[in-house]
């Protein structure tokens, strides 16, 4: 049963897997659809018992879950103290608190801590594979990135500094501070305008701010891009029962990491 368990929760392979998935993407779904609607005064005031009764259902379907994880494991210690063992256990319990913590200040409190139901959603992406490539893409550019950060980050100082000498307070550039927030905000495309240059020079060195700009955003998805072209991690659902390790290789019968027996 509990080998049964696992092989429809924690994996994907199977067409009891994937119904799991759908219905477990619907109930989450449908969980932050409720937290915001009930966020909407009239909509409360006038569904409020609905939209209560419909949570009580999907706290006691998710709480139901994370019970089913804990038992369908050899470690449970590893699942419960997990990132998304953490998360799970966020995501449901406010709702029982409420019952304990009366009164409008914690009922606030509590509804604030509703909304980490959002970061179960994360958990769909241990079921595609494309996003562990994603994942390994991203940490094995991060010294390239960082490099890359700093150099804008120079650049804005270095470009804020110019505005504010061309400038001027008379035009907004009251400080360079201010300056290089404004360089940052038009290097990025944002734009605010709140601050805009007033002189033909500084419209012109703005000009190529911005258009700088294009030619920045590019680089870092360049980088990730050329990761992923690089990256090899096979498309295996597969979860370790015992250590709850995943990206095994296609074919795999044994985890890589603690060398426990994977469901067929």
């Amino acid at each position: 049963m509990k080998h049964r368990i696992h092989e429809v929760i924690y994996e994907a392979d199977t067409k009891a897997g994937k119904f799991f998935d759908v219905i477990l993407l619907i109930a989450i779904l449908a969980s932050i659809l409720f937290v915001m609607l009930e966020s909407i005064e009239s909509i409360n005031n006038t569904y409020g018992t609905f939209l209560n009764i419909a949570e009580w259902v999907i706290t006691i379907l998710f709480s139901i879950e994370y019970i089913l994880r804990i038992i369908s494991v050899k470690k449970p210690w590893n699942y419960i103290f997990s990132f998304y063992g953490i998360i799970d256990l966020l995501s449901t319990i406010p709702k029982y608190v409420s019952l304990i913590l009366l009164g409008s200040h914690n009922l606030a409190a509590l509804r604030a801590l509703r909304l980490l139901r959002v970061f179960r959603i994360l958990k769909i992406t241990r079921y595609i594979g494309e996003s562990n490539k994603l994942l390994l893409a991203l940490r094995s550019s991060r010294a390239k990135i960082a490099v890359f950060l700093f150099f804008v980050l120079i650049l804005c100082i270095i470009l804020g500094t110019i505005m504010y000498m061309v400038e001027g307070s008379e035009n907004g550039f009251t400080s360079i501070p201010t300056s290089v927030y404004w360089a940052i905000v038009t290097l990025t495309t944002v734009g605010y305008g709140d601050i805009a240059p007033g002189t033909p020079l500084g419209q012109l060195i703005a000009s190529a701010i911005m258009i700088l700009g294009y030619a920045i955003i590019a680089i870092p998805t360049g980088i990730v891009g050329a990761e992923i072209m690089k990256s090899t991690i096979p498309t295996n659902t597969q979860g370790c029962p015992n250590c709850l390790r995943d990206t095994h290789q296609d074919g795999a019968e044994y985890c890589y990491h603690c060398g426990d027996k994977l469901n067929e």
